[in-house]
């Protein structure tokens, strides 16, 4: 039971990771650079590295409210700051 229960876990960060890399991707922003700014002292995220590679432009839309609230729900508030901010410039 406890193994089902991580890997839905890790099953819903991919996806987390794939929306966030997709809104990216269709804003032209570079979502390592955002990342970087949100979390400098960590190291590179190979899931997101990744998920960028496998990412193309307009695949799928993504709403920014969508990647805001998917950002926060796996406590990545630090992230979803930096996406808030982006999403100002851009619009």
């Amino acid at each position: 039971m406890q193994d089902k229960v991580i890997e839905q876990y890790q099953e819903d960060e991919n996806i987390m990771i794939h929306l966030f890399t997709q809104w990216c991707a269709n804003h032209d922003l570079n979502a390592q650079i955002l990342y970087e700014e949100a979390y400098p002292s960590q190291l590179k995220n190979t899931m997101l590295l990744k998920a960028m590679e496998d990412t193309e432009k307009d695949l799928i839309e993504v709403d920014t409210g969508t990647v805001l609230e998917v950002l926060q729900l796996f406590g990545n508030e630090d992230l979803a700051f930096v996406v808030s901010k982006a999403a100002e410039r851009i619009v």
